[in-house]
């Protein structure tokens, strides 16, 4: 068959992604590129942002078949990352080998801090079923108030991966938010005496405590909820790379090169579930909201506790602190130091802050474990799930 100019010119149009580009498609590059604006040019987590930014663009691209599940696309091959929970864990090795828990150790009442930021998750949970998602999403979505991305990509991986793409990027936009969000609430409540309150220098850890930290946590967490295994358990092998000092390869491997490598791989998968069909719904618009109750909840509920145990120390800790229960480390102690020194340029809480900062990582893991008890798919587990079923489903039709 003879191929005229007009019919050739008609079949290379057709193979272009111009001809099958949908509305859906153009809205969803959009977001991509707004995603690419806020990481390269505002610097909100770009390491996290750009590339979560550029896998829905690439997802998007019509014919690329990048995300293609179909055709073997790239992308998806990245995505069975996150469908078998391996990159999130990996991730969660990387920054144990970061982590110093000397802060928290030296203050062991920060951990409470860290537990009593968690206020947040709990509470969106209870208003996410309000707003008609069942418990298994609302567990999902709720954890986004531990400021932990890779515990929200993990739990929505188990519990909701049709939910996975809003609550991952809501779950990192509000991370780079937290210098925005949590300074007005916690100078909405705290005093201005409160935040000038000076903590006494924390006192040295040996190494040999340490070293038994992280292997009594993985024991005592992973034998209470066997679902948070794969995150805690992850965290404190990296973190005993970094303080057995019998490992100094593995601890330099783990908190450069591999944490970097899987930042990639985890942000790109993440990226390519971002299709119109996945994000472009009112439920976004749901998660999104909720995801900022939860930060506020989460911030609120860690000072508000830090003034309670102020008020019983005599004013020997500062409320502000509790702000970094919120597990986006080490950014949410960086917060609590600059509002402090906004008071008093003298005062300097980022070692305090770092304790209840490093006990919110622990603390949404362990929610996520709590979560992945009652509504994951537990053997023999039916009856818990059942009972916080009803208790929820009473609490959100009386707010009704």
């Amino acid at each position: 068959m003879e191929l005229t100019f007009g019919s050739a010119a008609t079949k290379i149009i057709g193979s272009t992604g111009f001809s099958s580009l949908t509305l859906g498609d153009g809205t969803m590059i959009l977001v991509a590129c707004v995603l690419l604006y806020l990481a390269i040019w505002k610097k909100f987590e770009p390491l996290l942002l750009l590339p979560i930014g550029f896998g829905c663009l690439l997802a998007n691209l019509p014919l690329s078949m990048m995300a293609s599940t179909d055709s073997g696309g790239l992308l998806n091959f990245f995505y069975q990352g996150v469908k078998h929970e391996i990159l999130p864990p990996l991730v969660f090795l990387g920054v144990g080998a970061l982590t110093d828990f000397g802060p928290l150790l030296a203050n062991p009442s920060t951990l409470l801090l860290g537990a009593a930021a968690q206020i947040g998750v709990y509470t969106t949970l209870v208003g996410a079923v309000f707003l008609g998602f069942d418990l298994k999403e609302a567990s999902a979505i709720g954890i986004i108030g531990g400021a932990d991305g890779p515990t929200s990509i993990f739990i929505a991986s188990k519990l909701a991966p049709h939910l996975l793409a809003p609550i991952a990027v809501a779950a990192y936009s509000y991370m780079s938010l937290v210098p925005l969000i949590q300074p007005p609430i916690m100078r909405w409540l705290t005093t201005a005496e409160e935040r000038k309150i000076k903590m006494e220098q924390l006192k040295p850890i040996s190494q040999t405590v340490k070293i038994i930290f992280p292997i009594v946590v993985t024991i005592v967490c992973c034998l209470m909820l066997p679902g948070v295994t794969p995150l805690l358990g992850m965290l404190m092998l990296g973190n005993l790379f970094r303080e057995s000092g019998v490992t100094a390869r593995l601890h330099e491997t783990a908190e450069t090169h591999l944490i970097n490598i899987v930042t990639i791989l985890l942000a790109l998968a993440v990226g390519s579930s971002m299709t119109a069909d996945s994000f472009l719904r009112l439920e976004t618009i749901k998660i999104i909201i909720l995801g900022l109750l939860a930060f506020c909840m989460a911030t609120a509920g860690g000072v508000i506790f830090a003034k309670i145990m102020s008020k019983l120390s005599g004013g020997k800790i500062n409320p502000l602190i509790g702000s970094a229960g919120v597990s986006a480390v080490p950014m949410a102690a960086r917060v609590s130091q600059r509002v402090g020194a906004e008071e008093d340029q003298t005062n300097f809480l980022l070692m305090h802050a770092m304790g209840p900062n490093v006990a919110g990582v622990i603390g949404s893991a362990v929610a996520a474990g709590v979560f992945i008890s009652l509504f994951g798919d537990p053997t023999g587990g039916s009856t818990h799930a059942e009972v916080a079923t009803n208790l929820i489903s009473t609490m959100s039709a009386s707010l009704k």
